[in-house]
């Protein structure tokens, strides 16, 4: 038994966001049936490489769209939009990522399908949301890092503004949008009612931006960009090492204490520049190269072996390859793989939820396009007139 047993999610999404979203619900045991173009389906199929092992199909599609099915439908065609709208009738719930209004001219907005289904729960992701004037923008997750603030606090103090490593904003909007499904799922027992669900990029990445968004209204201030620093904890970012780097994260004055005491110079504790963190703060210029010419005595490894005992959060920085063959992900089974029919297997990164009871599920690798075509009708016809 998983925790979304007998909940059918429509996916009318594609790329990052809206995928992220579903595959979170699939995991917890919906069935999702994700609607794509035929010939292309998904942008992402064609992001690559890398590709999976002797295929063309990318592992960026692979990293969000696994225990789904694929039917590959044309839209724009009459026929396209009976079996959507039949589809959309059979599910609790339908996420979607087109430009705003998209959807109206098929039959498929929310308003057009609640009329027929006012049980029916309706997510639509945008960059810049259902109203106001970016409405009708397309939403990027580097356009949205961009305009929405994030980039303006990443990268160093003299340098280029930064994107984060990853699309963290369209991640994060996954998120926040399968707890929205989540929460009006859990209310729909009690009203029975449906409802439509709003979810921007721009809202996403501002409220995520949480501290620095918030010293941003109570200062009138832009925060600035400090590299790995933090703007109100020192010492709490990069430190050079004999060997490569490690970061540290001293978050209160006992840490403090234990840090300066490892380093071989107790007395930094003392001094009325660094005992509190409010002092460390302004003194940082002075205290942060002071603590770097001792770091690079001893390789990362024997610093953390040292700091760690003490409570004192450190850890090296490592690539990927380094943290999957690192002992506690191994433990944590982090890194999985699905088969497939033909005997292939794909890799998959694991949900980390872990439920004690209805625990998260992998039941099928990522589909192949409209790889569920035949089967999905033939329900459709089973149960439905279409």
């Amino acid at each position: 038994m998983s925790a979304l047993d007998g909940i059918r999610v429509l996916d009318l999404s594609r790329v990052l966001a809206g995928p992220w979203a579903t595959q979170l619900l699939a995991d917890l045991g919906a069935v999702v049936t994700k609607v794509e173009r035929p010939v292309t389906g998904d942008d992402t199929r064609s992001w690559g490489p890398p590709w999976l092992p002797g295929t063309r199909e990318s592992s960026y599609f692979a990293s969000t769209n696994r225990n789904k099915r694929s039917i590959a439908v044309d839209l724009a065609t009459p026929r396209g939009q009976e079996i959507v709208r039949a589809l959309a009738l059979r599910s609790d719930v339908v996420v979607e990522n087109f430009k705003v209004g998209g959807l109206a001219a098929y039959g498929l907005d929310y308003a057009a399908l609640s009329a027929l289904d006012p049980a029916l729960v309706y997510c639509s992701i945008t960059g810049f949301g259902q109203e106001g004037p970016g409405a009708e923008r397309a939403g990027y997750d580097l356009v949205i890092q961009a305009t929405g603030g994030l980039m303006s606090v990443t990268g160093e103090p003299d340098g280029r503004p930064m994107k984060v490593g990853v699309a963290l904003v369209d991640v994060l909007t996954g998120l926040y949008a399968s707890n929205a499904i989540l929460a009006a799922l859990l209310e729909r027992t009690r009203s029975g009612k449906g409802q439509h669900i709003d979810i921007a990029l721009l809202d996403t990445e501002i409220a995520a931006l949480a501290n620095q968004s918030l010293a941003c209204l109570v200062t009138g201030a832009a925060p600035r960009r400090l590299g790995n620093a933090h703007p109100s904890i020192v010492p709490y970012e990069d430190f050079a090492t004999a060997d490569g780097h490690i970061v540290l994260a001293v978050g209160n004055d006992r840490q403090f204490r234990d840090l300066v005491g490892a380093l071989g110079e107790p007395s930094l504790a003392g001094d009325p520049r660094y005992a509190t963190n409010s002092a460390r703060v302004a003194n940082r210029a002075e205290l942060v190269p002071l603590l770097g010419r001792i770091t690079v005595r001893r390789p990362s490894a024997e610093w953390v072996a040292l700091l760690d005992p003490l409570g004192v959060p450190c850890g090296a920085i490592r690539d990927l390859a380094e943290v999957f063959a690192s002992p506690e992900v191994q433990a944590r089974g982090i890194a999985r793989t699905l088969a497939r029919d033909d005997g292939t297997t794909v890799p998959t990164v694991a949900n980390p939820i872990r439920l004690s009871r209805t625990p998260v599920t992998y039941r099928s690798a990522p589909p192949r396009l409209g790889e569920h075509t035949e089967e999905i009708l033939a329900e459709l016809e089973r149960g439905t007139s279409i």
